[in-house]
């Protein structure tokens, strides 16, 4: 029997604390399991609290050992206990200071929330609800306070002792003990506390900022690894500057440290003056990091700095306001890399992993607002749709306003809420307020779920020289929203002529001068737009940039998709005709292999052909021309059946990449070596477009492999001479699919060369789990057991367990063995750390998408899982929402 849902919270609930905590004086004796936590508040009721409110303070596995109120210690009658936190039953009416002693146990948190240790060293998560397993705390995000924080702990064991903000003071202590004192001149909310203490290498250096102040930078990781920070910050200095430049924001203090820890459930953590990292997103040289990864660590790095002030100066009021901060700050770091690489390729990746993650999310049970109305475990809401979802809400805002309206915004915002706990609709207000802009209706992208549809009809009449767009928009039902209003879409189209180039566009009344591209604002079911005195168009380019996070439906045949391949000037809208018209093609097979037709049938030829065009194309970046001829991936093609066929799809598009690759064998071999790098390695994106155009390549190549020799040779070849990890693991990803001596030859060699590096291994792990090998689940099991491998490491779990459940092939083999195998994985890891188990467990509530015999097994693990004994409320709520009808 399923144990009873437990209650939601809900935003419409939300009211301000009782009391105000303004002052927090901390002391840690850091002990591996008997650390002692010492808290002095400084509290406030606050205007119009009753004078008998009692004062509740969260807690979590915390052993009291003293309280004392205006120092004195209280009776038993005075407060009460329980494993959800302290209650002070009658505190003074006015100014109080209350004192707690608690004690908690770092080495034995294996949740990895609250203080913690990694391999040795003390390390915080307070990210959402994590302070409360420190001490007992109002622990909200509108609880705004000062902190001073006294560490103690040996100084063999923890030279190194980290805090928020500034070191005020440290020094020796009797029986080899050291301590620090760490004041943080800014307010902010408990989840923004952080706290480090170990014995770390370090990587020093400094920042001037644009009005003088020289900025102490350090980044903190095991030692022997500082050589592999030094990307890392100069990724860091890059932001800095780029914030200044940019958007106007300058660093407030004189220090800022990063410490990269192995064990942590997410990327990194913005805490003020204290970043920490998964040293994922830290660590990297040409020998262990891919050029994904140090573009991700680009990223990554920007994104917690900007958090600076998009997050910690302006934090959010409360958890259902997550999006004010991480989607505001997920857009500054899209631009940040943009501007650092390029543009088109950034944003054509930024758009598929939307679509791999977010649009699937906003189509199943999980789907909720880009600010949500409640929760259950606020955990589970670390989402797509509030990250990147919600970077596209503030995309459409500087859309619709234009950069200088848009800074000019960002102005207005940063002065009206600096210091405060602000919600989305503050931000929006801002925006409007600053431009004098109506965004009353484009609001709705906050609180309504779901990806709207657009159906797009165009028609041109050679009598009148007029255009007419008609597009109607709709918006699926999503759990507690079967009825959706229309949205504002800001939605950019252009029309080409005979020759590729834009025509001048003039909509009907209109006095301004035609202009190449028009952007189009939707604001009702159904528009129509009639431009005039045109010539007849080619071919209609439509959400170009991907102004708009929708979907759209048109009718486009394959020469009209070709031609747009070939010629479009929007490089988004260009990649998109050959995604869709691959996608076409893709699903029309997929239809014809149920109805018992080979895969092998030949293809479109002007697919083909198109692809020949690109390869051809001088004038195109490389990074650009890999994106271009890169077809859309299984995930995808599922995405727009109605009941999916993992094998049909993987039959078809694996016949469609050896069409291609035997069309232009030539072409790519040739560019494959065209492309091979002569000078040293540079992860700058110029280099790196090289390397993905030439691995691109030689993933066609590898299509043809299996009966061709002489290509599995090349591909081990380039394995074996690799100098550099990103030419290394393309050539271990085709391997991984393929038989043949050279294969395990080669992931033997990488385990040789890496097992000592366990981020590395974590590379290891995924490439096995992804394969589409028969016998992946077999090899994925009896990697359990690896000495490398631990349930306990998050990183560990992504890699094997996680990769394995994005492997459609091999996850969802008809027999349910790929689900019994991530069910039993759920059960073992929710009891060590329940927030990354239940991260792991959305695979199954895509139940509904897949036919009767998979949807039985699905459904059949899910109920299982709900109806384990002591099942965490993170576990359980993702379980029960993604088996609901």
């Amino acid at each position: 029997m399923t144990q009873p849902l437990p209650p939601a919270i809900h935003r419409r609930d939300y009211r301000q604390p009782d009391y105000w905590i303004r002052r927090v004086a901390l002391e840690f004796d850091l002990e591996p399991h008997v650390t002692r936590v010492k808290a002095r508040l400084e509290i406030e009721p606050n205007a119009g609290t009753a004078a008998d409110a009692p004062l509740h303070l969260d807690g979590e596995n915390l052993v009291l050992l003293a309280v004392h109120l205006d120092g004195r210690p209280l009776a038993d009658g005075e407060y009460s206990l329980t494993d959800r936190g302290l209650t002070i039953t009658k505190p003074p009416a006015g100014f109080f200071v209350l004192q707690t002693e608690v004690r908690i146990d770092p080495a034995g948190n294996t949740q990895l929330s609250g203080l913690y240790q990694s391999s040795g060293v003390y390390c915080t998560q307070c990210e959402a609800e994590g302070f409360r397993r420190i001490t007992y705390f109002a622990d909200r995000p509108d609880v705004m306070a000062v902190y001073r924080v006294t560490i103690r702990a040996d100084r063999k064991a923890c030279p190194v002792l980290l805090s928020n903000g500034n070191l005020a003071e440290e020094g020796a202590l009797p029986d080899g003990r050291h301590y620090a004192v760490w004041e943080d001149p800014f307010p902010k909310p408990s989840y923004l506390f952080a706290l480090v203490a170990g014995d770390l290498g370090c990587n020093e250096d400094s920042f001037v900022t644009r009005s003088g102040r020289n900025v102490r930078l350090r980044i903190f990781v095991e030692h022997g690894k500082e050589g592999r920070t030094t990307y890392a910050m100069d990724a860091l200095k890059r932001s800095m500057r780029w914030d200044e430049t940019r958007f106007g924001l300058e660093y407030d203090l004189d220090l800022f440290n990063i410490v990269a820890v192995s064990d942590f459930n997410m990327g990194a953590m913005e805490n003020k003056s204290l970043n920490i990292f998964n040293d994922k997103y830290i660590l990297a040289d040409q020998e262990t990091a891919t050029d994904a990864d140090f573009a991700g660590i680009e990223s990554v790095v920007a994104h917690e700095y900007f958090h600076n002030w998009t997050g910690d100066r302006i934090t959010c009021r409360d958890w259902f306001q997550l999006s004010l901060k991480e989607g505001l700050t997920v857009f500054r770091d899209q631009e940040f890399s943009a501007d650092m690489r390029s543009r088109p390729v950034t944003r054509i990746r930024d758009v598929r992993a939307l679509r791999a993650r977010q649009f699937r999310e906003d189509a199943g049970p999980l789907a909720h607002p880009v600010r949500p109305d409640s929760y259950i475990a606020i955990d589970n809401f670390y989402t797509a749709t509030v990250y990147e979802k919600g970077a596209e809400v503030i995309r459409m805002m500087h859309t619709l306003l234009g950069e200088d309206g848009f800074q000019k915004g960002m102005r207005f915002y940063v002065e009206r809420h600096d210091g405060t706990a602000a919600t989305c609709d503050d931000f929006a207000a801002a925006m409007a307020d600053a431009n004098g802009a109506d965004l009353s209706q484009f609001r709705l992208w906050y609180s309504q779920a779901g990806t709207p549809e657009l159906e797009i009809e165009g028609r041109y009449d050679a009598g009148e020289g007029s255009y007419h767009l008609t597009v109607r928009q709709s918006c699926p039902p999503t759990p507690g929203q079967p009825d959706k209003a229309p949205m504002h879409i800001p939605f950019a189209i252009g029309l080409l002529d005979g020759q590729g180039r834009d025509i001048p566009l003039r909509l009907e009344g209109e006095a301004d001068t035609a202009k190449p591209g028009r952007l189009l604002q939707l604001t009702t079911p159904n528009q129509t737009f009639r431009f005039v005195n045109l010539p007849q168009p080619k071919a209609l380019s439509l959400n170009r940039g991907f102004s708009a996070p929708v979907l759209v439906h048109v009718r486009q045949d394959g020469a009209e998709r070709a031609f747009l391949m070939a010629h479009d000037s929007d490089p988004f809208a260009r990649w998109e005709a050959g995604q869709q018209f691959a996608t076409d093609l893709l699903l029309q097979r997929v239809t014809e292999i149920q109805a018992g037709k080979p895969a092998d049938a030949a293809y479109d030829p002007a697919f083909i052909d198109a692809i020949g065009q690109i390869l051809h194309d001088d004038g195109l970046e490389p990074a650009f021309a890999a994106e271009a001829v890169a077809l859309p991936d299984e995930d995808y093609i599922a995405d727009r059946m109605a009941v999916v066929d993992v094998d049909a799809i993987h039959a078809a598009r694996r016949a469609l990449r050896r069409q291609v690759a035997a069309a232009h064998r030539v072409t790519f071999e040739t560019l494959y070596e065209a492309s091979r790098e002569s000078g040293p390695y540079s992860p700058d994106a110029a280099p790196a477009g090289r390397r993905a155009l030439k691995n691109a390549a030689l993933s066609y190549l590898s299509a043809l492999a299996e009966s061709d020799v002489a290509l599995l040779e090349r591909i081990a070849g380039q394995y074996k001479a690799a100098d550099n990890m990103t030419d290394r693991m393309a050539a271990l990803r085709l391997l991984a699919d393929l038989d043949g001596p050279e294969r395990q030859a080669a992931f033997d060699d990488f385990e040789a060369r890496f097992r000592d590096d366990a981020l590395v291994m974590d590379k290891w792990f995924a490439l096995q789990a992804v394969s589409s090998r028969p016998d992946t689940l077999q090899r994925v099991q009896a990697l359990l057991a690896h000495p490398g491998f631990s349930m306990q490491k998050p990183n560990k779990v992504r890699a094997l367990i996680g990769s394995f459940t994005a492997n459609a092939l091999r996850y969802h083999a008809a027999d349910g063995s790929g689900y019994a195998f991530h069910a039993d994985r759920i059960l073992q890891l929710d009891p060590v750390n329940p927030q990354v188990a239940a991260r792991l467990l959305a695979p199954l509530g895509r139940w509904k998408r897949f036919d009767a015999g998979r949807q039985a097994r699905m459904k059949a693990e899910l109920q299982r899982i709900l109806t384990a004994p002591k099942l965490s409320t993170d576990v359980y709520e993702i379980a029960s929402k993604s088996l609901a009808d």
